[in-house]
């Protein structure tokens, strides 16, 4: 259910048939010739197409998070951490206010890794609220699945190259790039990181077929699905 399509009636009355919900988070980064939002759109998709069969109502998907080592790229938005984990707080609190009593948090940036002990910290504060946080692409089928195909999976690589985080009018290179230095990489501000980097991939192929991507985005889609199907701890005592 896209929140999108809902008015607060219908929230309300999703609330008290379901205490369950997901809230999508991503990156608004550079991902090589790969759209700019390829994280914030692969999170929401996998939370829509992960919730639709159960009618659980999936809340938009937040934009913005921790990418400091992209500042470099024109068009990259990123967060201080502090941000990031006071706009998740007070979002979690108002799906606690609406009747949320689980809530999946679907990440799709792997620089958003800190949300996950936020979701602890939040869980130790309310005590009648339960939160997962999920990051789809490295949960075990679907990284396991990943790896089967191509161990090169990473950033702005093949990995992320689905039909729908594609720009028309920039098509994937041809061949593999090298590998870059992963450790220089992440010991350089980002001026040098740009010039580590260059178009932004980490390397690999650019692309590859679709059908492979195709089963790699039903398995994540599934443990999505899983993680929002359970298991939750029984908070009516909370």
């Amino acid at each position: 259910m896209n929140v999108a399509n809902m008015n607060w009636r219908d929230v309300e009355a999703a609330a008290a048939r379901d205490p369950r919900c997901i809230l999508p988070i991503g990156s608004t980064e550079q991902h090589a010739q790969l759209s700019l939002c390829v994280d914030m759109i692969l999170a929401e998709k996998v939370s829509r197409d992960a919730a639709e069969p159960l009618n659980i109502p999936v809340f938009p998907v937040m934009p913005y998070g921790l990418a400091p080592y992209f500042n470099a790229y024109p068009g990259t938005i990123c967060l201080r951490v502090e941000t990031l984990m006071a706009v998740v707080r007070d979002v979690v609190a108002s799906l606690r206010r609406s009747g949320f009593r689980q809530i999946l948090i679907v990440n799709g940036h792997g620089g958003n890794n800190p949300v996950g002990a936020l979701a602890q910290e939040l869980m130790a504060e309310y005590g009648d609220i339960s939160v997962k946080f999920h990051n789809w692409w490295n949960a075990p089928g679907t990284w396991a699945k990943a790896q089967s195909i191509d161990k090169t999976g990473s950033h702005a690589n093949w990995m992320e190259n689905f039909p729908w985080t594609r720009l028309a009018h920039a098509p994937a290179p041809e061949g593999e790039k090298p590998m870059v230095d992963m450790a220089l990489m992440k010991a350089s501000p980002p001026d040098i990181a740009r010039s580590v980097l260059g178009d932004g991939s980490f390397g690999g192929l650019w692309q590859r077929p679709d059908d492979e991507m195709q089963a790699i985005w039903d398995i994540g889609v599934a443990e999505t699905r899983e993680a929002l199907e359970g298991p939750w701890p029984d908070l009516s005592d909370g």
